[in-house]
């Protein structure tokens, strides 16, 4: 009997270890891409859409748009039926939105990890940290520049992130890298530290070109031709102007059929005009014209529209963010691009204050929760945007991406199925009881409600007993925790060779060149 009892006291001890064992080991999930249960937000009536789609058909055939510096796009716009006199494009009515028709209205995106791989478009919202800060902030550093490790840090930190979908692409520029070389390091570090899907680079046709036959060298290069496993953000020249560099990256991602995101970049008064209406008009002729091009470059290739909207401070001229203004334009947009039939790019962590404090999270808010009801389906900058996206921040990152468990929660919509009516807890509880002890609330307590990971919620004695932490202080501390339990997904070992190999030798034949 005691050998037993010590046998039944020893599977106690191990069970409770295993247990304590399972709680505390590091655990890396990454929800599925947001599928929307909740109705997308309009403010245009059908009378306000017509008119502005009518507009910007104008603009197209009237004012036309410029294609610098790239014959080549010159004289696919001659032989698809458009007045081209010098670099300035004249599209007929009709005709660039009969283009945009052969834009896939949904696609795959593939990443390394087939299961998270992400639908874009649709009812679907895929979720894309900051891009572009040459800046990084964080508690103990300060603000400085960005550094090739910095950018890993983030990349490991969007892995380690159960909210995001997607690895993104220029986190942060890392200045202590060559310019000609640093997008070789950019798409090793989210190849290697990441099992995400990413982006590709933008910044010369032939970095581009470098992306796709890296991807070859990740997927397969027939692979590559046959599925989209690269999204890249294209920006226009608002107003009205498409330089050679973006458009010569759009003509090597789209004829390898890969994404591409085209998207004004507007501040509203500067790029476009003061009013929504007139913004609107802009932006949607512009990415008509953009969209076009793509279908023009290869027909079928995936596209995505984007709007990259915010007001103007017209005192110091500095851009301003969360504003009612920039949610106007971001919800017609969301119209305007749904009729048009292709993924909506908008939205974001924007923020034009230069710490994660109040003003950043009130403004990020606005801009989060805008984006989702305005039908967004790809959202860049979703998390790490400070100072006006000058900077990618450390506590910022995690505070965002920790709230984008939000918009998840929220996008489900109401239960109304039977667990969801919980008509048995009502009876069970009746007139004046409590809920805690019914068999309804235990059997859902654990996934009932969203958990912040980063926030604290305990009482004042124990929190100021823990240092009287911020949300800064708190952020900082999960930062730490997430690099020290970051765990490198695993890899084909001659892949990482050959990815190794092709980065090394490439950079090796290019002199270094910082500007």
């Amino acid at each position: 009997m005691a050998e037993a009892q010590a046998r039944r006291r020893s599977r106690g001890a191990g069970g409770g270890a295993a247990r304590r064992a399972e709680r505390t080991a590091v655990q890396v999930e990454t929800a599925r891409f947001i599928e929307r249960n909740v109705p997308n937000y309009e403010v245009l009536t059908e009378e306000a859409l017509e008119t502005i789609e009518a507009n910007a058909e104008t603009v197209l055939a009237e004012i036309g748009v410029n294609f610098v510096e790239n014959p080549g796009a010159l004289q696919r716009w001659r032989d698809a039926g458009a007045d081209v006199e010098g670099e300035r494009v004249r599209i007929p009515r009709g005709l660039a939105r009969e283009l945009c028709a052969t834009a896939p209205a949904q696609f795959t995106q593939v990443a390394r990890n087939r299961e998270k791989s992400v639908e874009i478009g649709g009812r679907n919202l895929v979720l894309a940290p900051v891009y572009g800060p040459p800046f990084v902030r964080g508690l103990s550093g300060g603000r400085r520049y960005a550094t090739i490790e910095d950018f890993r840090n983030f990349v490991k930190l969007g892995q380690m992130s159960k909210w995001l979908h997607h690895s993104g692409g220029t986190i942060c520029e890392p200045t202590d890298v060559p310019v000609n070389k640093r997008h070789f390091d950019m798409l090793h570090a989210h190849m290697i530290l990441s099992d995400k899907p990413f982006m590709g680079a933008v910044t010369e046709p032939s970095r581009a070109q470098d992306a796709v036959d890296m991807c070859g060298l990740l997927f397969g290069n027939e692979f590559v031709q046959e599925n989209t496993v690269l999204t890249s953000l294209i920006n226009i020249n608002s107003p009205l102007t498409f330089d050679a560099t973006m458009m010569g990256a759009l003509e090597v991602y789209a004829a390898n059929n890969q994404a591409c995101i085209v998207s004004p970049f507007i501040v509203g008064g500067a790029m476009a005009p003061t009013t929504v209406a007139g913004t609107l008009t802009q932006v949607l002729a512009e990415l008509m014209a953009g969209v076009a091009y793509a279908q023009l470059v290869r027909k079928g290739a995936p596209v995505i529209a984007g709007a990259f909207v915010t007001s103007i401070d017209m005192n110091s001229g500095a851009p301003t963010f969360g504003t009612p203004e920039a949610a106007h334009v971001t919800y017609g947009m969301g119209q305007l691009v749904r009729r048009l039939g292709v993924p909506y790019r908008s939205a974001g962590s924007f923020c034009g204050s230069k710490l994660p404090d109040a003003q950043a999270g009130m403004e990020t808010a606005n801009s989060l929760q805008t984006g989702l009801l305005a039908g967004v389906n790809f959202m860049l900058h979703s998390c790490g945007w400070l100072e006006g996206g000058l900077v990618a921040s450390y506590e910022k990152f995690v505070l965002d991406s920790d709230q984008l468990g939000v918009l998840h929660h929220f996008a489900r919509g109401v239960d109304m199925g039977d667990n969801g009516q919980a008509m048995d807890a009502i009876r069970e509880v009746g007139p004046g009881g409590h809920y805690l002890g019914c068999a309804h609330t235990h059997a859902n307590f654990k996934e009932a409600f969203w958990r912040s990971n980063v926030f604290d919620y305990k009482p004042f004695e124990t929190w100021e007993e823990e240092g009287a932490r911020d949300s800064q202080a708190l952020a900082a501390a999960r930062v730490d925790k997430l690099l020290a339990d970051y765990q490198q997904p695993q890899i084909d070992p001659a892949t990482a060779e050959a990815l190794a190999a092709y980065v090394a030798e490439r950079k090796a034949a290019l002199p270094d060149a910082f500007s």
